[in-house]
């Protein structure tokens, strides 16, 4: 049924080229909590443009995007009136109050977690807003509000606030000392999408770091308690031609972060940050998909034991343990294959091989940095994925990953989502 729909809808558009079609009405179907009203908003195809292929293909890759729709696609049939046309939008919806999780252990083999609860459809309207809890040796806290077609198809906001306490490990002259690191910030943003494949943001984070020793190596130069309040101002450009189908993807994406942030003490500086990650998607065969992921980022090269960029088995490389090791320039690559042994309905499990691999520049350090040995991790591995097709991000993963690379560790990763 659904190809002889398909048949239709190209034999209707084909026609249109011919003569000038126009849309008469636009209606959503299958849709329950999201409304019809959000999908007529953002969408391009509205009563009285001219028919066209390109828009309505557009239009179903955003609505696929969406965190509130598991899949859409569109049906055009004839109105009463010759040249006229109705347009359908066909909507698979997800569940979208969604529990996240991420267990893990650190350096000292301690229990961590953080646990939350998103609501991605908020009033039907593709609105997210929910928070998290954290213990990491230490309680922490979140809450998000993200609404990105708050004011149109191309304009929205978020707002943040964040209360992040974590034993964190400081590196100077070859030793290391564990501070008890808080962060408390608050930040918002404008959410701008000029068109389907570029977006936007700007903002302000207005925060607080708190440094305060708890154990390890001293020195006179590196304070054992540092409290500074600062200023960071963001901006984020993302391009997106990645086409989703389930849990399958396929395209490019580019998302680019740059951060100014301003101090107020010397020990901790102000600088610049940015960082790129490109990644690529690629469909093998009906059941494989291979996924890649490269981050480049470089820092204001402060000689400094608190560096921006880590090393962590959470953020970049898998079993390498928790935030190991600190740098002013990163270079890492993830890549991995994955294959569907189960997919039903609402359900698949995937399986997936791995290679986790990454290389930082040194605080005060050169480029060099990047190829001497005691700064490259190369992490392969294998993990399983448990996929419930029919709720947003209901991805439980679990890797494991082994490191060939001198001094290397080994360990576990869980998580919600896929890692990249």
């Amino acid at each position: 049924m659904r190809f002889l729909t398909s048949i239709l809808c190209l034999f209707f558009l084909s026609l249109s080229q011919a003569q000038e079609s126009r849309v008469v009405d636009v209606k959503v179907q299958g849709n329950k909590k999201l409304k019809s009203s959000f999908v007529k908003k953002i969408a391009l195809v509205k009563p009285g443009v001219l028919l066209d292929s390109i828009q309505l293909e557009e239009d179903v890759k955003l609505l696929k995007r969406l965190p509130s729709i598991a899949h859409a696609y569109y049906q055009v049939f004839p109105a009463n009136t010759p040249n006229e046309f109705n347009v359908f939008y066909n909507i698979v919806e997800n569940f979208t109050i969604i529990p996240s999780a991420n267990v893990y252990t650190t350096n000292d083999d301690e229990f961590a977690f953080r646990v939350g609860l998103y609501e991605y459809n908020l009033l039907g309207q593709n609105i997210t807003f929910g928070g998290f809890y954290q213990d990491d040796i230490f309680s922490s806290y979140g809450i998000n509000l993200r609404a990105p077609f708050l004011f149109s198809r191309k304009l929205g906001m978020a707002i943040n606030y964040q209360n992040l306490t974590t034993q964190e490990p400081v590196f100077f002259d070859n030793t290391t000392a564990d501070y008890r690191y808080n962060n408390e910030s608050i930040e918002g943003l404008v959410l701008y999408q000029p068109n389907f494949n570029n977006r936007f943001e700007f903002g302000i984070n207005y925060f607080t770091e708190d440094y305060e020793y708890l154990f390890g190596a001293t020195n006179p130069s590196v304070p054992q308690e540092l409290r500074v309040k600062k200023l960071l101002y963001k901006l984020i450009y993302e391009f997106n031609n990645i086409n989703y189908y389930y849990q399958y993807l396929e395209g490019f994406q580019s998302i680019f972060n740059f951060q100014y942030v301003t101090s107020t003490d010397e020990a901790l500086p102000e600088f610049v940050i940015g960082w790129n990650d490109f990644s690529y998607f690629l469909r093998v065969g009906k059941k494989g998909n291979w996924a890649s992921r490269l981050r480049l980022g470089l820092a204001t090269n402060n000689d400094s034991p608190f560096a921006p960029f880590s090393v962590d088995n959470n953020l970049n490389v898998r079993g390498v343990g928790n935030t190991i090791d600190r740098g002013t320039g990163v270079i890492v690559l993830n890549t991995e294959y994955r294959h569907t042994f189960i997919d039903k309905e609402w359900f698949a499990m995937q399986g997936n091989v791995f290679v986790d691999g990454g290389s930082w520049r040194n605080p005060g350090g050169d480029f060099g940095d990047f190829g001497d040995s005691q700064n490259i991790r190369i992490y392969p591995g294998i993990g399983l994925r448990f996929i419930h097709k029919k709720i947003f991000n209901a991805t439980f993963r679990i890797d494991y990953g082994y490191g060939i690379t001198p001094d290397s560790t080994n360990g576990f990763v869980f998580g919600i989502g896929q890692y990249f």
